[in-house]
């Protein structure tokens, strides 16, 4: 099989536009979903009355919903309630819609995993519950759970794949775009692979490396 090479240099800026679209929805979408993710974390182990169950009925719902279907429901079903959202701001709160209910629980697991004995000795030393949560809690549940955010990240990552339903030029867009226009299937979908490989891997690179560091931090090792 020959490659087209010319195409495929001629396609670049295209795909250059699309990786930046593309980074620039998932860096909001995993950073909104972080945030909420951690919120809802503390109120689920702290239990506060009222919205414990607020947090729950959420995190089943995005988490057996797919995006698709939520982005759909926030491009095409808000302007019927009067709601008009850019496919831009869809895509982002789609992504921290779904994000946010799996940081929830990878937070959560790292919450849980710090022994009750360790709380009660920072209480019966003085320390506040904001203390508490800054020098005790947050530091072991972090480094318990950054291995499940670290592959939260990846997956929200390669879940805007499908952001081009809703008219985004990312590079799955592009690439099908590309493959209608010209009839270069072989050619569009290497560049995809490769495009996929050049923003998954060095994100992969960097989680493996604040993981050591963070586990080196702990234990010395």
């Amino acid at each position: 099989m020959n490659i087209d090479w010319d195409f495929i240099i001629r396609s670049l800026p295209l795909y250059a536009d699309a990786v930046w679209i593309t980074l620039h929805l998932a860096f909001w979408g995993i950073l909104i979903s972080l945030a909420i993710g951690l919120v809802g974390s503390a109120i689920l182990y702290f239990k506060v009355k009222g919205l414990s169950k607020v947090v729950k009925v959420y995190v089943e719902i995005s988490r057996n919903t797919p995006l698709l279907i939520q982005i759909f429901f926030l491009y095409f079903g808000f302007p019927k309630l009067g709601i008009t959202l850019s496919a831009s701001a869809c895509a982002i709160i789609g992504l921290s819609f779904l994000g946010g209910s799996y940081m929830c629980e990878a937070f959560r697991s790292g919450i849980e995993s710090v022994s009750k004995s360790q709380i009660e000795s920072g209480l019966s030393i003085g320390l506040s519950n904001t203390q508490l949560a800054r020098y005790v809690v947050i530091p072991q549940a972090f480094s318990v759970s950054l291995p499940s955010l670290g592959a939260n990240c990846i997956f929200l990552l390669k879940e805007t794949s499908i952001l081009g339903a809703i008219s985004i030029l990312d590079v799955m867009n592009v690439t099908k775009d590309l493959i209608g226009m010209y009839y270069k299937t072989f050619e569009s979908l290497l560049m995809l692979v490769v495009v996929y490989i050049i923003m998954l891997l060095p994100l992969s690179i960097l989680l493996t490396w604040l993981e050591k560091r963070v586990r080196y931090a702990e234990f010395g090792n």
